[in-house]
């Protein structure tokens, strides 16, 4: 059993680099945006920057996925919240109150997946964000702060291409 990866000799400067790039990319963003309370798509957002530093070469990491894949989850997740403020109201339409509280949040993922797979846009973190606007509401600026994020991440990326090594 190896406990560090085989490649850290090899790119150990890779490995600062891109961490510290991730990093500083990632501060300057929240800086100028608010949405801590937003904790789903922060983390879904973290995911991103991830697999952007540490796996640069792989294909969810392409900016096309990156962005056409968190632009169809906020598309999913901005309509099953409205599917699931319908149904708050509906009760008696389900056995409980409970079962569209958690249907809907899961369905998002479901759909997100779905559309993904079917439009060649897989980018796992992005499901996250659908997720996370389904359970913990969307304003504009929740969506700009997203958008604003992946073409940010996806052109840093693009910029430094040439430096980034796959650390995975």
């Amino acid at each position: 059993m190896q406990i560090f990866n085989r490649k850290l000799k090899k790119y150990f400067p890779n490995y600062i680099f891109q961490s510290l790039l991730a990093t500083i990319t990632l501060t300057i963003i929240l800086y100028f945006e608010n949405i801590f309370t937003r904790t789903a798509i922060i983390a879904s957002l973290g995911a991103t920057t991830f697999i952007i530093f540490a796996m640069p070469k792989y294909a969810t990491a392409q900016p096309r996925k990156v962005i056409e894949g968190h632009m169809i989850c906020i598309i999913v997740g901005i309509s099953c919240f409205y599917i699931s403020s319908l149904t708050q109201n509906r009760e008696s339409l389900f056995l409980t109150q409970n079962v569209p509280k958690i249907f809907i949040p899961a369905l998002s993922v479901g759909l997100s997946i779905f559309l993904m797979t079917i439009t060649n846009t897989e980018h796992p973190p992005a499901a996250g964000s659908a997720l996370g606007i389904v359970v913990q509401g969307w304003s504009y600026s929740t969506i700009l702060v997203i958008l604003i994020t992946i073409s940010l991440l996806s052109l840093t990326k693009y910029l430094l291409k040439s430096w980034l090594k796959d650390l995975v």
